[in-house]
């Protein structure tokens, strides 16, 4: 449990931000300038705050009205930056274990072993930080963070500096991260596909207050709140499991609450956990069954909403089965196909719209 409530000022620009949050990992989504970083460096100790309070797990960090403000070196805080900030004359191995320096008045907590197989370092642990790739330097500043035994962690953008290449090979292990460490995290992003992949609350900062607080699926249907190409990359995020595999096809078939999905073949077991997002822009709807069409995924649903957007487009609702799924289409189409709350329909998603974007294992 993360509880804050901060008000701070900056020449001009005031943060002024109170939300309550659980679960492993809580996303600070905004536009840059929101308050995303202050917001975290409050939590931290780096910022005083001019009023206000942070409470992790029960324990107050700061409370300006009761004159609390524990130290950095006290708050049990692991940080992680857009930069890896390795010590470049040490080893990987030397690197950790300088995250375990700040901890050993601290007992309990992984070993160095149990890091370095979470995090795929290993077979690294001898090399030095000039000898590693992007992704492979912040997985170390990672486990550093993680070997500090800290009681929360914060990540901020910390793959922000990364190519689409090393993001997508560093993601995965923030996963495992995620589900095995059973360390909470803050991260701090502005890309959807990150925050959909990981995170089970969502904060939207817009302009240094809170937009949005609430769970991961109920957060990103609601596109205005994510401006721009990010809009069309919100929608629906569903858990679901792998049920069978087609090999002769290359497909996998998904079960859940909406029914059954077939995607393209994951190298995964059935009875796999799956978080699957269903992106607003991946999904037509259609008003009687189609004839001879290729897309494999068609669900049958009831319109629950209809909200024009700007400009041409506007966002329809679905209930299918034990699920919502959000479409983007345009203000015509709603208008052609008489779309209103209670109208049946069906809810058509192309096998190929999914993805390692769109699809993270996940403990469910």
């Amino acid at each position: 449990m993360i509880e804050v409530a901060i008000r701070h000022s900056r020449g001009a620009f005031t943060l002024d931000a109170a939300f309550t949050a659980e679960g492993r990992v809580t996303a600070l989504f905004g536009r840059s300038g929101s308050g995303k970083s202050t917001l975290v460096d409050v939590i931290a100790g780096l910022v005083r705050p001019d009023h206000g309070r942070v409470v992790v797990d029960g324990v107050r960090l700061v409370d300006t009205a009761a004159g609390i403000r524990v130290p950095v070196h006290r708050r049990r805080i692991g940080y992680v930056f857009q930069e890896a900030r390795l010590l470049p004359h040490l080893s990987v191995r030397q690197n950790l274990l300088f995250g375990r320096w700040f901890a050993r008045d601290r007992a309990g907590g992984p070993s160095l072993a149990a890091v370095a197989d979470l995090l795929g370092l290993t077979p690294l642990l001898d090399r030095r930080p000039a000898g590693l790739s992007g992704g492979e330097r912040q997985r170390v500043a990672i486990g550093r963070a993680l070997l500090a035994r800290p009681r929360l962690l914060l990540m901020d953008e910390p793959l922000s500096a990364l190519d689409e290449a090393r993001k997508a090979e560093i993601l995965p292990y923030v996963a495992r991260l995620r589900d095995e460490a059973r360390v909470p995290i803050v991260y701090v992003s502005h890309a959807i596909a990150e925050v959909a992949r990981l995170a089970d609350t969502v904060v939207v900062l817009d302009q240094g207050r809170v937009a949005a607080c609430g769970p991961a699926a109920d957060v990103l249907r609601r596109g205005a709140l994510f401006p721009g190409r990010e809009t069309g990359e919100t929608g629906a995020l569903l858990h679901l499991r792998v049920a069978a595999h087609d090999d002769a096809f290359g497909l996998t078939r998904l079960d859940g609450p909406p029914g059954c999905l077939t995607v393209p073949r994951l190298d995964r077991p059935v009875g796999t956990g799956l978080r699957v997002r269903v992106r607003a822009r991946d999904v037509l709807v259609a008003c009687e069954a189609p004839r001879s069409l290729s897309a494999r995924n068609v669900l049958p649903g009831t319109v629950t909403a209809v909200t024009p957007g700007d400009g041409a487009h506007a966002r329809v609702e679905i209930a299918c089965g034990g699920a919502s799924l959000v479409a983007e289409v345009t203000r015509l189409a709603v208008r052609d196909l008489a779309l209103v709350p209670g109208l049946p329909v069906l809810a058509i998603v192309k096998s190929v719209a999914f993805d390692e974007e769109t699809i993270g294992a996940v403990e469910i």
